[in-house]
Protein backbone atom coordinates (compact mmCIF):
# COMPACT_ATOMS: atom_id res chain seq x y z
CA UNK A 1 0.00 0.00 0.00
CA UNK A 2 1.23 3.27 -0.36
CA UNK A 3 -0.18 6.95 -0.72
CA UNK A 4 0.95 10.47 -1.80
CA UNK A 5 0.30 13.03 0.92
CA UNK A 6 1.26 16.99 1.25
CA UNK A 7 3.94 17.71 4.04
CA UNK A 8 5.29 21.03 4.50
CA UNK A 9 3.64 21.83 1.28
CA UNK A 10 5.45 19.52 -1.13
CA UNK A 11 3.57 16.13 -2.79
CA UNK A 12 5.05 12.65 -1.74
CA UNK A 13 4.50 9.37 -2.63
CA UNK A 14 5.22 7.29 0.50
CA UNK A 15 5.08 3.88 1.77
CA UNK A 16 4.71 1.87 5.25
CA UNK A 17 8.55 2.15 7.05
CA UNK A 18 10.07 4.42 4.45
CA UNK A 19 12.20 7.30 5.20
CA UNK A 20 11.46 10.55 3.86
CA UNK A 21 13.17 14.10 3.97
CA UNK A 22 10.67 17.29 4.26
CA UNK A 23 11.17 20.73 5.34
CA UNK A 24 11.09 21.16 8.66
CA UNK A 25 8.43 20.12 11.44
CA UNK A 26 7.46 21.50 14.03
CA UNK A 27 7.97 19.04 16.30
CA UNK A 28 10.62 17.49 19.09
CA UNK A 29 12.39 13.96 17.87
CA UNK A 30 11.11 10.87 18.32
CA UNK A 31 7.36 13.09 18.48
CA UNK A 32 5.04 11.41 16.31
CA UNK A 33 2.70 13.27 13.73
CA UNK A 34 -0.34 13.43 11.36
CA UNK A 35 -0.82 14.01 8.22
CA UNK A 36 -4.29 14.44 7.07
CA UNK A 37 -4.00 16.17 2.93
CA UNK A 38 -3.76 12.61 1.62
CA UNK A 39 -4.34 13.28 -1.90
CA UNK A 40 -4.35 9.38 -3.51
CA UNK A 41 -4.09 5.91 -1.92
CA UNK A 42 -3.55 2.41 -3.16
CA UNK A 43 -4.09 -0.36 -2.04
CA UNK A 44 -3.81 -4.39 -3.77
CA UNK A 45 -4.52 -2.88 -7.03
CA UNK A 46 -7.71 -0.79 -5.84
CA UNK A 47 -6.65 3.23 -6.13
CA UNK A 48 -8.68 5.89 -4.70
CA UNK A 49 -8.33 9.32 -5.43
CA UNK A 50 -9.43 12.50 -3.50
CA UNK A 51 -11.26 16.06 -4.78
CA UNK A 52 -8.59 17.26 -3.67
CA UNK A 53 -8.00 15.02 -0.16
CA UNK A 54 -9.33 11.96 0.47
CA UNK A 55 -12.23 12.26 3.39
CA UNK A 56 -11.11 10.43 6.50
CA UNK A 57 -7.60 9.24 5.07
CA UNK A 58 -4.60 9.99 7.05
CA UNK A 59 -0.86 8.98 7.25
CA UNK A 60 1.06 9.23 10.75
CA UNK A 61 5.32 9.24 11.14
CA UNK A 62 8.16 9.84 14.00
CA UNK A 63 10.40 12.72 13.62
CA UNK A 64 13.87 10.58 13.49
CA UNK A 65 15.98 13.98 13.18
CA UNK A 66 16.27 17.55 12.52
CA UNK A 67 19.26 17.92 10.45
CA UNK A 68 20.29 20.97 7.68
CA UNK A 69 20.56 20.80 3.79
CA UNK A 70 23.70 20.57 1.67
CA UNK A 71 24.64 24.12 1.03
CA UNK A 72 23.52 25.84 -1.83
CA UNK A 73 25.28 28.79 -3.86
CA UNK A 74 23.12 31.63 -5.30
CA UNK A 75 25.79 34.02 -6.94
CA UNK A 76 23.85 36.75 -8.87
CA UNK A 77 26.14 39.17 -11.47
CA UNK A 78 24.93 42.19 -13.46
CA UNK A 79 27.20 42.69 -16.76
CA UNK A 80 29.13 46.07 -16.86
CA UNK A 81 27.53 47.45 -13.70
CA UNK A 82 30.22 46.02 -11.19
CA UNK A 83 27.53 43.75 -9.04
CA UNK A 84 28.37 40.43 -8.00
CA UNK A 85 26.52 39.13 -5.29
CA UNK A 86 27.22 35.49 -3.41
CA UNK A 87 25.06 33.85 -0.57
CA UNK A 88 25.11 30.56 0.53
CA UNK A 89 21.94 28.57 1.38
CA UNK A 90 20.94 25.07 3.52
CA UNK A 91 17.50 24.37 3.93
CA UNK A 92 16.17 23.23 6.98
CA UNK A 93 15.16 19.56 6.87
CA UNK A 94 13.37 16.86 8.98
CA UNK A 95 13.67 13.25 8.89
CA UNK A 96 10.57 11.26 9.14
CA UNK A 97 9.44 7.36 8.85
CA UNK A 98 6.18 6.64 7.54
CA UNK A 99 4.04 4.89 10.49
CA UNK A 100 1.05 3.56 9.03
CA UNK A 101 -1.52 4.96 6.29
CA UNK A 102 -4.92 5.13 7.01
CA UNK A 103 -7.41 4.84 4.14
CA UNK A 104 -10.20 6.18 6.09
CA UNK A 105 -11.65 6.41 9.91
CA UNK A 106 -9.53 9.50 10.85
CA UNK A 107 -10.76 12.16 12.07
CA UNK A 108 -9.57 15.29 10.93
CA UNK A 109 -8.73 18.40 13.56
CA UNK A 110 -11.66 20.87 13.42
CA UNK A 111 -11.39 24.35 14.59
CA UNK A 112 -13.93 25.46 17.46
CA UNK A 113 -16.81 27.69 16.22
CA UNK A 114 -16.58 30.92 17.40
CA UNK A 115 -19.43 31.76 20.04
CA UNK A 116 -22.22 33.66 18.15
CA UNK A 117 -22.42 36.88 19.66
CA UNK A 118 -25.32 38.02 21.65
CA UNK A 119 -28.45 39.59 19.42
CA UNK A 120 -28.70 43.84 20.29
CA UNK A 121 -32.19 44.67 21.28
CA UNK A 122 -32.88 48.39 19.38
CA UNK A 123 -35.70 50.41 21.03
CA UNK A 124 -38.93 51.45 19.66
CA UNK A 125 -37.54 54.78 19.03
CA UNK A 126 -34.15 53.00 16.74
CA UNK A 127 -31.53 55.34 18.28
CA UNK A 128 -28.82 53.40 19.03
CA UNK A 129 -25.84 55.50 20.74
CA UNK A 130 -22.09 54.82 18.89
CA UNK A 131 -19.96 54.18 20.69
CA UNK A 132 -16.54 55.58 20.26
CA UNK A 133 -14.29 53.41 17.78
CA UNK A 134 -10.70 52.84 19.49
CA UNK A 135 -8.34 54.03 17.57
CA UNK A 136 -6.66 51.69 15.44
CA UNK A 137 -2.49 50.91 15.94
CA UNK A 138 -0.82 50.84 12.43
CA UNK A 139 0.47 47.76 11.76
CA UNK A 140 4.12 47.16 11.27
CA UNK A 141 6.21 45.46 8.54
CA UNK A 142 6.89 42.22 9.77
CA UNK A 143 8.37 41.16 6.30
CA UNK A 144 11.95 42.96 7.99
CA UNK A 145 12.29 39.88 9.81
CA UNK A 146 14.51 37.38 8.65
CA UNK A 147 12.54 34.57 7.43
CA UNK A 148 9.10 36.02 7.52
CA UNK A 149 8.25 36.44 3.52
CA UNK A 150 5.15 38.26 2.73
CA UNK A 151 2.37 35.12 3.20
CA UNK A 152 4.15 35.04 6.77
CA UNK A 153 3.55 38.22 7.78
CA UNK A 154 -0.24 38.19 6.29
CA UNK A 155 -0.66 35.12 8.71
CA UNK A 156 0.79 36.89 11.66
CA UNK A 157 -1.57 39.97 10.87
CA UNK A 158 -4.85 38.19 9.88
CA UNK A 159 -4.40 36.54 13.14
CA UNK A 160 -3.52 39.72 14.86
CA UNK A 161 -0.05 39.54 15.30
CA UNK A 162 0.44 42.63 13.63
CA UNK A 163 3.16 44.44 15.05
CA UNK A 164 6.96 43.92 16.38
CA UNK A 165 6.26 44.37 20.08
CA UNK A 166 2.93 41.76 19.20
CA UNK A 167 5.36 38.83 17.78
CA UNK A 168 7.61 40.10 20.67
CA UNK A 169 5.59 39.10 23.09
CA UNK A 170 4.46 35.79 21.17
CA UNK A 171 5.79 32.60 21.89
CA UNK A 172 7.81 30.91 18.97
CA UNK A 173 5.89 27.76 18.89
CA UNK A 174 2.93 29.85 18.96
CA UNK A 175 4.11 31.41 16.17
CA UNK A 176 4.56 28.51 14.02
CA UNK A 177 1.21 26.75 14.91
CA UNK A 178 -0.33 30.04 13.87
CA UNK A 179 1.25 30.26 10.20
CA UNK A 180 -0.05 26.44 9.85
CA UNK A 181 -3.43 27.26 10.35
CA UNK A 182 -3.06 29.86 7.77
CA UNK A 183 -1.73 27.42 5.42
CA UNK A 184 0.17 24.20 4.72
CA UNK A 185 2.68 25.82 3.10
CA UNK A 186 3.74 27.92 5.99
CA UNK A 187 4.21 25.02 8.28
CA UNK A 188 8.25 24.23 7.88
CA UNK A 189 9.03 28.16 8.57
CA UNK A 190 11.23 28.06 11.47
CA UNK A 191 10.26 30.98 13.93
CA UNK A 192 12.77 30.42 17.02
CA UNK A 193 14.16 33.91 16.24
CA UNK A 194 11.42 36.37 15.30
CA UNK A 195 10.84 36.92 18.86
CA UNK A 196 14.00 38.40 19.45
CA UNK A 197 14.37 40.05 16.21
CA UNK A 198 11.05 41.44 16.81
CA UNK A 199 12.03 42.92 20.40
CA UNK A 200 15.16 44.87 18.62
CA UNK A 201 12.92 46.02 16.12
CA UNK A 202 10.21 47.49 18.36
CA UNK A 203 13.16 49.17 20.33
CA UNK A 204 14.30 50.93 17.00
CA UNK A 205 17.98 49.06 17.11
CA UNK A 206 18.25 48.55 13.64
CA UNK A 207 21.82 48.46 13.96
CA UNK A 208 21.73 45.59 16.61
CA UNK A 209 19.14 43.68 14.74
CA UNK A 210 21.55 43.90 11.54
CA UNK A 211 24.35 42.74 12.44
CA UNK A 212 21.78 39.39 14.26
CA UNK A 213 19.95 38.68 10.52
CA UNK A 214 23.75 38.63 9.12
CA UNK A 215 24.42 35.75 11.45
CA UNK A 216 21.23 34.03 10.37
CA UNK A 217 20.27 31.60 7.79
CA UNK A 218 16.55 31.34 6.76
CA UNK A 219 15.69 32.86 9.96
CA UNK A 220 17.60 30.29 11.75
CA UNK A 221 21.09 31.54 13.67
CA UNK A 222 23.79 29.81 12.67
Amino acid sequence: MYAIVEIAGQQFKVAKDQKVYVHRLQGEEGSKVTFDNVLLTEDKGNVTIGAPAIEGAAVTAKILSHLQGDKVIVFKKKRRKGYRKKNGHRQALSEIQIESIAASGAKKATKKAAPKKEEVKVEASKVVAKKAAPKKVKADDLKKIEGAGPKAAEALVNAGVDTFAKVANTDAAKLSEILSEASSRLSHIVTDTWPKQAALAAEGKWDELKELQDRLDGGIEK
